[in-house]
């Protein structure tokens, strides 16, 4: 016989465990940055050109490609019982700007993410399969490239930023280190973002055991770091983050919503289990400030951020993890748990999210009122002018004494 204690404690363990049993993965997405590469550019005066790198600039390096490789088998790892063990095209739709590092880090991710097993081995001696990535040009691209150019507001926005009392206590503290940047690289203009640059690229180059020239002290890149980081809060933060994140990374989380809102329907629900999207540091970081769980530091290679939607008896929720290069650590929303309803999660993004980003985009009226006074002003007394000069020629043809005289001279001429 049960005592009544072990009894309850049973019935409660049995409870739990069916409401544990419940839960399931629904579907999930990703967002990651691409692999180590070599830089974007190099400084005037930098000894190492784009001749000095195997496929020159702004290229995924074998690092890279091992780096996405490994996150690839992370994600098999995370995802066994909910990915099939074999590639299956409804389950995974994968999207990747279009550059050739993001491509072929996608690439190397799926290769770890799909090795081929029996029928889809297609030569014994290559454990490699072909998996589709998609894309669209840059000119089209809308969703997966910040900060996207083409938003006045979001350019008036930036210039405000730069007049704010941390932007200028900033620069004027590091005001050394940017001199030195611009005395020793060659560089006519040292700003934030050409400080940033510089020191992409001195650290592209000493991550690839490249020697850096003598001015480049640790003191030198560490607060080249600083700066670098403090570039990228000022593109989605520092100020007016709010309003920043409905014209930039809002744009990719509003898709994002749409996304976990129709996969929550069951009427509606594709087969689709895992999206994943190949993009770049800002990407992440203006996802990531939409949601306002950005740390403040650059993105490293391959970091990862994921949104998962579980159902649980009937019920949505939303998790979220990051992983750098290594760890994983679990997101929290500000304002809700960390297995976020999915309502609670709808409403709280929903400030981030613009209805009309387009209209948004378009410069207020508010700064141009002065000009428009002073145009109606100014247009006004031409108006009245322009009255007044025509009754003044209306009044005199209408004068009986001068319309004598005149028609008198003109009548004298004629004779």
């Amino acid at each position: 016989m049960i005592p009544g204690s072990h009894f309850m404690f049973l019935a409660l363990s049995f409870v739990c465990g069916t409401a544990v049993s419940e839960k399931s993965l629904v579907y999930v997405t990703v967002l990651f940055r691409h692999g180590d590469r070599s830089p974007i550019r190099a400084y005037p005066t930098d000894p190492y050109q784009e001749s000095a790198w195997p496929q020159g600039f702004g290229q995924l390096s074998q690092v890279g490609m091992q780096q996405h490789y490994n996150l690839g088998q992370f994600l098999r790892k995370r995802y066994t019982g909910f990915l099939n063990e074999s590639y299956d095209r409804h389950e995974i739709s994968v999207r990747s700007t279009d550059y050739d590092r993001t491509l072929m880090s996608a690439e190397a991710n799926l290769a770890g993410l799909y090795p081929p097993s029996g029928s889809q081995v297609f030569n014994p001696n290559v454990k490699w399969q072909p998996v589709p990535v998609h894309t669209v040009p840059m000119a089209e691209e809308r969703l997966l490239s910040f900060p996207l150019g083409d938003c006045p507001r979001y350019n008036q926005l930036m210039k405000e930023t730069e007049q704010t009392e941390e932007f200028l206590n900033v620069t004027t503290s590091y005001e050394d280190v940017i001199e030195l940047v611009r005395n020793k690289t060659g560089l006519n203009k040292t700003t934030i973002e050409s400080v940033w640059s510089v020191f992409d690229t001195l650290f592209c180059e000493s991550q690839h055991n490249l020697t850096a020239p003598d001015w480049v002290t640790p003191e030198v890149m560490s607060k080249l770091k600083y700066l670098k980081d403090f570039g990228f809060r000022t593109l989605f933060g520092v100020y007016k983050p709010i309003e920043k994140s409905r014209l930039q990374g809002g744009m990719l989380l509003g898709e994002i919503v749409k996304n976990l809102t129709a996969m929550a329907s069951e009427h509606s629900r594709p087969r689709l289990k895992l999206m994943m999207l190949s993009a770049h540091d800002t990407t992440v970081t203006a996802l990531q400030a939409s949601l306002k769980v950005f740390n403040g530091i650059q993105p490293p290679y391959a970091s990862c951020h994921i949104i998962e939607l579980y159902k649980d008896n009937g019920s949505f929720s939303v998790s979220m993890f990051y992983r750098n290069d290594t760890e994983l650590y679990q997101l929290q929303l500000p304002g809700c748990a960390l297995d976020c309803p999915l309502e609670d999660f709808k409403a709280l993004t929903k400030p981030s999210i613009s209805d009309d980003r387009d209209a948004e985009c378009q410069l207020s009226s508010h700064g141009t009122n002065k000009e428009v006074i002073i145009s109606l002003a100014v247009s006004g007394c031409l108006l009245f002018l322009l009255v007044a000069m025509l009754l003044a020629v209306i009044c005199r043809q209408t004068d009986p004494m001068r319309t004598r005289g005149y028609e008198h001279v003109i009548n004298g001429d004629e004779s």
